[in-house]
This record gives C-alpha cells, structure tokens and sequence, in this order.
C-alpha cells in the first residue's frame, strides 16, 4: 500500500460523502485497483485485496447503489462478516462487521467482483430495476454523475 493508494482511500471517501453513500469500491471511480472504503455510524473501513473469512445468517434488505442512482432492490445477504485484506497503513487486518456495515462491505466486494445488487435479483425485480434505470439515465450524460 503505496501514498498513492492511501490518497486514493481519501478521495473515495470524500467521493463517497459528496454522494452521501456509505461504500465505494475503486472500479466506481474508473480505478483499477482492488480496493473499497466504507463508512457506517462512524466506523471507517479501508480494505485492499479483501476476501470474506466467515460470514453468517442471511437477511434480506433494501439495497442501492451509487452506480445506478435512483434504482433499489431487496437483496439477500449474510448478517455478519469477517473479511481479511489490507489497510491504508499496508497492515493485515480482519475486520468484522454486522448489519448494515456487513451488508455495505458485501455490496462493495462484489463491484471488485464485476456485480452490482441487481444480479442478486430475481429476473423479474431485475428487469423491472433495469427499467427503472433506462428511465433514470438521461439524468446521467456520458454515465458520470455530478457531485458538488
């Protein structure tokens, strides 16, 4: 974990409060790198290369995204986390989470992995998502949202 890497950390989450989110993963801001942050009751989390160690119980709820603003689904995902990765200092860590924070840190690895919660919808709530989004997009030239 470089300077470099520790800046982009910073950039997210002020990327991530512009947008009032509470997680951003680097392929969310066209970076290539294997990383997220995420911030739930005051609770910063930083993790690169991060992995799920353990997870446990299964609840659904109401999940967005900043990716795709204005488009929710219910998703279905474990309680409690443990992942393992990287900090900002390049230290190995196990962070383990619950609820909303266990949610968002599941959200954000699966952008790492090329998902969004859409996939975790069923066809139909899928494609009623999509459309929910055709419709939302115009408001998106070239796909980029504006922050202030």
């Amino acid at each position: 974990v470089t300077d470099a890497v520790r800046r982009l950390a910073d950039d997210m989450f002020e990327t991530m409060h512009a947008a009032k989110g509470i997680g951003l993963a680097a392929p969310q801001v066209g970076r290539r790198e294997r990383m997220f942050v995420a911030e739930v009751d005051d609770r910063r989390v930083v993790l690169v290369n991060p992995e799920v160690v353990t997870s446990e119980g299964r609840a659904k709820a109401e999940e967005g995204c900043l990716s795709i603003p204005e488009v929710y689904g219910d998703v279905e995902r474990a309680v409690r986390v443990t992942m393992r990765g990287l900090n900002e200092r390049g230290e190995a860590v196990e962070v383990e989470a619950a609820d909303l924070l266990a949610r968002c840190l599941l959200h954000e690895l699966d952008h790492l992995d090329g998902r969004l919660f859409v996939d975790h919808l069923s066809l139909l709530k899928k494609k009623g998502a999509l459309a929910r989004w055709e419709r939302e997009r115009a408001k998106y030239p070239a796909l980029r949202r504006a922050l202030t």
